[in-house]
């Protein structure tokens, strides 16, 4: 499996049109939630001979006072719970990134505590200068550094 996360704002876009010159148009925009934001995290699941599968989970931040902008330490154990029971008889093998949750000592311990049936591989964290080179005449011929990009010397479990 690959987990990541994602996060969109729900404030709907500035609405423009074409109009005479001092004469400025009121276009209406339509949202329900004016300043929330939805982030999603979801696992692409692959097992050979299946169709890769998605499972996900949303969470809905309204900016209310002492709420949580992000996803918590449970959400992300109910994530890989609900991964475990849709697909029954097998170990999870999950590649992540390196956000600071996935690292935490709590994350670690119910790694540990599933240890059975869970096992985590981080991405190697990209160096500090990973910018790319901008298309601008003689720096895009620049090569990209790829020497920080994961090679698997034997292939993942």
């Amino acid at each position: 499996m690959f987990a990541d996360e994602t996060g969109q704002g729900l404030r709907p876009p500035r609405g423009r049109s074409w109009s005479r010159r001092g004469h400025r148009p009121r276009v209406r925009v339509h949202g329900g939630d004016h300043g929330g934001r939805v982030s999603v995290a979801g696992m692409v699941c692959y097992r050979p001979g299946e169709r890769p599968r998605l499972i996900y989970r949303l969470h809905h931040y309204r900016r209310r006072k002492g709420e949580r902008a992000a996803f918590t330490l449970g959400g992300y154990k109910s994530l890989l719970q609900a991964a475990h029971r849709q697909l029954p008889g097998g170990k999870i093998v999950l590649v992540w990134d390196n956000l600071n949750i996935h690292h935490s000592a709590a994350m670690r311990t119910f790694i540990n505590a599933h240890a059975d049936w869970l096992q985590v591989f981080y991405l190697p964290a990209p160096p500090l200068t990973s910018t790319p080179p901008r298309g601008c005449g003689h720096c895009s011929s620049a090569p990209w550094p790829t020497s920080w990009l994961p090679t698997w010397t034997t292939s993942p479990p």
